[in-house]
């Protein structure tokens, strides 16, 4: 059973380790989780808005329909962190490490990528044609979702 509570504004979770836990369909709204570690954590449905990000730790776990929208995720690790439908609109994630990661329908619109490397990762059903690719690494099957979001017939 998940942990149901909301952090409210300005409230402070930072240099916390959590670790297995499980915080579904929780607002962290603008709580402060500088130097936060998430390791296998289960976040489905939380709601990260306007959350001070700076130096937060994820590792592996569920971030499935969570909203970070904004959020800034650059140089992150986030290899093999299931982001399935996840609300990653405009988000920083430029030079982010998402190989293996799970982003199945997640709304990476006006999100940047610069530089990131999605090699492995799983990207059905993500619009590529809003996204900021320059530099981004690709691996042979999202090279062929790549072309399809703009159009092209792939034989």
């Amino acid at each position: 059973m998940g942990l149901s509570i909301a952090i409210l504004p300005g409230r402070e979770l930072n240099a916390s380790v959590h670790m297995g836990s499980a915080f579904t369909n929780c607002r962290f709204t603008g709580a402060n989780l500088f130097v936060v570690k998430f390791a296998e954590c289960k976040m489905v449905g939380s709601d990260f808005t306007e959350a001070h990000l700076d130096g937060v730790t994820l590792q592996g776990g569920d971030w499935s329909y969570t909203h970070l929208r904004f959020a800034n995720l650059t140089k992150q690790d986030l290899r093999g962190i299931r982001f399935t439908e996840a609300d990653l609109y405009e988000s920083k994630l430029d030079k982010a490490d998402l190989r293996g990661a799970d982003l199945t329908r997640a709304n990476l619109a006006k999100a940047r990528l610069a530089g990131a490397d999605l090699r492995g990762a799983v990207m059905d059903g993500v619009d590529f044609r809003s996204l900021d690719v320059k530099g981004v690494k690709l691996d042979a099957a999202q090279t062929i979702l790549f072309a399809r979001s703009f159009g092209a017939k792939v034989e």
